[in-house]
């Protein structure tokens, strides 16, 4: 049946099911379904090599919003929001060489205290400002260095000098002079131990986020150099080094033309650690973060031997898609080069015609340009330290870590307490929580439900529902307990980590306290069985390749189910304010599914219910990016410090 209510009051979800009731239940509370084979969002699988749709968007007024809310993910995602503090570089630029018509020169600065970004310099002959390029690197060999006919990092940095384009080639973290992290720690996941990953990703704290907030750092340098044009920046890079482009372009609005080579694709999204950070591909993928670059210059370069095969009739239209809603399709180019994945010389020369276009405005100049010869330095000559291993008198890996936990600790504790300065703090920060769960309110949903069975009991009515979410393919069952002689006033939505079953004993009679509020007090009850849990409590969930970078976790999933609960039992209550009821560690998913909750909802909890570590949270109910917003309790505090009270001995059916 149609719900015009619950279309407004939840719009995370679209909610249409149609099964026939069932008659005689082995469970009172059982809906008679199998529900397991029902949700989708146990054997979907969406991961780094799902072929992807570009989502369609009519208007600016449908693009916008989503645009704005995938930036915010990727910043929230990288514990970037609220924005760190940009503390001294300490640059120090050092070896310059002179060559005919540019100079290289070695850097290095820090990205935060005690950080290390390393990398070279090359800079045009003459006086400038000059405009400046961007080089992250990609998975070469040997990374800023590679000198291939594959890729050449330093042959297009030299070219871009000579052009009259200061160029900066960066390390990757654990390439080559950026040694305070391992390589393993960047690049190969499989040697890390997952929870201590999940404990640095509660903390937005991963590769993806280290190179990001890195190449921010370096646009800062670059505009530090008296050499540079500070409003002239462009970024390019193949590989990896295509994925750190698009993703700088889509939070930091300082880039003014980019060329992402071979990785705006609808198929594979990434294949390494440092590219598929947790939270950022949910309801996207690089289409989209790519077109966030709209509507300045973009030149997506391709190949026929790898994921960019397709680029000419599949990403290349839905990208200009985007470009065109900003009346600006002739500033977005594609070009395809018959090869392997690469950046080797015809890539690069399609990018110097590209950025002699736009940076250099002289397209007739560069209409026809050719990589001219190049001597590259010797690698040793270009490193930033010496010898190899982790750098004697700098930080390490984990002291590092540690330090970034505690900086966000004190940033967002900052932000919080300072938030009265700030009228739009609160909304970006629910919005950032809503991102954490997965319940992303650039995405509005319609949404309905089904009754399957309605029972008479002594004294109450039992009715069985199943929610089926289009979109996610989840499957919710639910019951509704409604007394015979109703009292209007509140309802209460009770979760249970062992979902609606615990509303009756073995014997299926309502436990006590359930019975007091149904048959004494007149109150509607209803439960749920939120993911995994009640009938599908048994169920293995299929995942993929880097599956938190595409869909929820299953503590995000619940929290879901527990809002798509609260909006569809006030609805049915007649908007009765609802008092939400958590057992055990449910406590944790009703309480931030009250935060997010659009009618009135209440709800209390015990923090002894509440994880105590981050190993706890890792284990019991993960969330990335969570501790980065301060936690469950600041969530609650900022969102709905009315609504919710967290006290030692509160929550549970007292």
């Amino acid at each position: 049946m149609a719900n015009r209510l619950w279309r407004t009051l939840f719009p995370a979800l679209l909610i249409v099911a149609s099964f026939p009731g069932t008659e005689i239940f082995a469970d009172p509370t059982d809906v008679g379904e199998d529900i397991g084979s029902q949700d989708r969002r146990l054997s979907t699988l969406r991961d780094t090599d799902t072929d992807f749709t570009m989502t369609p968007f009519a208007s600016r007024a449908e693009w916008d919003p989503y645009a704005e809310s995938l930036r915010h993910r990727i910043r929230v995602a990288c514990g970037l929001w609220p924005e760190p503090e940009r503390t001294p570089l300490n640059t120090k630029i050092f070896d310059t060489v002179e060559r005919d018509g540019y100079s290289v020169s070695k850097v290095h600065f820090e990205a935060s205290p005690g950080f290390f970004v390393t990398g070279n310099l090359y800079v045009p002959a003459g006086k400038g400002p000059f405009p400046a390029v961007l080089n992250p690197h990609g998975h070469w060999g040997t990374g800023r260095l590679e000198d291939t006919e594959t890729c050449s990092v330093p042959g297009r940095c030299i070219t871009f000098a000579r052009m009259g384009m200061v160029a900066f080639s960066v390390d990757m973290v654990g390439y080559n002079d950026s040694r305070q992290f391992s390589f393993a720690w960047g690049h190969r996941p499989a040697e890390v131990p997952a929870e201590v990953r999940r404990r640095q990703e509660l903390w937005g704290i991963h590769p993806f986020a280290i190179q990001l907030w890195s190449n921010i750092r370096a646009l800062d340098f670059l505009q530090s150099l008296p050499q540079v044009d500070p409003k002239r920046l462009a970024c390019t890079g193949a590989s990896g080094g295509g994925t750190q482009t698009f993703a700088l372009c889509a939070v930091d609005s300082r880039v003014q033309a980019a060329a992402p080579v071979n990785m705006i694709s609808h198929t594979m999204q990434g294949g390494c650690a440092c590219e598929n950070a947790p939270l950022i591909r949910i309801g996207a993928s690089n289409m989209e973060i790519g077109a966030l670059f709209a509507p300045k210059p973009l030149m997506m370069i391709a190949a026929t031997g790898d994921w960019t095969k397709d680029t000419p009739t599949v990403e290349f239209p839905a990208v200009r898609g985007i470009y065109e809603l900003f009346d600006a399709a002739d500033h977005v180019e594609s070009f395809q080069v018959d090869a392997g994945h690469n950046y080797n010389r015809p890539s690069r020369e399609a990018v110097y015609r590209f950025l002699g276009k736009w940076f250099l405005n002289e397209p007739e100049k560069y209409a026809t340009f050719s990589e001219p010869a190049f001597a590259v330095e010797t690698k040793e000559a270009l490193r930033v330290f010496p010898g190899e291993g982790p750098l004697p008198d700098h930080a390490t890996q984990d002291e590092l870590i540690e330090a970034m936990i505690g900086e966000r600790r004190e940033r967002i504790a900052r932000a919080v307490k300072e938030r009265g300065a700030d009228p739009d703090f609160v909304r970006q920060y629910g919005d950032a929580v809503r991102l954490v769960v997965g319940a992303d309110p650039a995405c509005p949903k319609r949404a309905n439900a089904d009754r399957l069975s309605s029972d008479q009991k002594d004294g109450y009515t039992i009715e069985r529902w199943l929610f089926h979410v289009e979109d996610t393919g989840a499957a919710i069952p639910a019951v509704l307990l409604i007394p015979r002689a109703r009292i209007v006033g509140t309802a209460a939505l009770v979760v249970h980590p062992e979902g609606k079953s615990a509303l009756m004993d073995d014997q299926g009679t309502l436990v006590e306290n359930v019975r007091r509020r149904v048959i004494d007090e007149g109150q509607i009850v209803a439960s749920l069985d939120a993911f995994r849990t009640g009938e599908t409590a048994s169920a293995e969930r299929k995942l993929g390749k880097f599956a938190d970078t595409f869909v929820p976790t299953d503590t995000a999933y619940r929290v879901q189910d527990v809002l798509a609960a609260i909006a569809w039992l006030s609805e049915r209550a007649g908007n009765a304010p609802i008092n939400v009821i958590g057992e055990g560690r449910a406590q944790i998913w009703c309480v931030l599914a009250t935060s997010l909750a659009r009618v009135a909802a209440t709800t209390e909890a015990d923090p002894a219910n509440f994880p105590a570590t981050d190993a706890d949270w890792v284990r019991d109910a993960y969330l990335p990016s969570l501790q980065t917003l301060g936690g469950i309790t600041t969530v609650a505090a900022v969102l709905a410090p009315e609504r919710i009270r967290i006290a030692p001995g509160a929550g549970g059916l007292h």
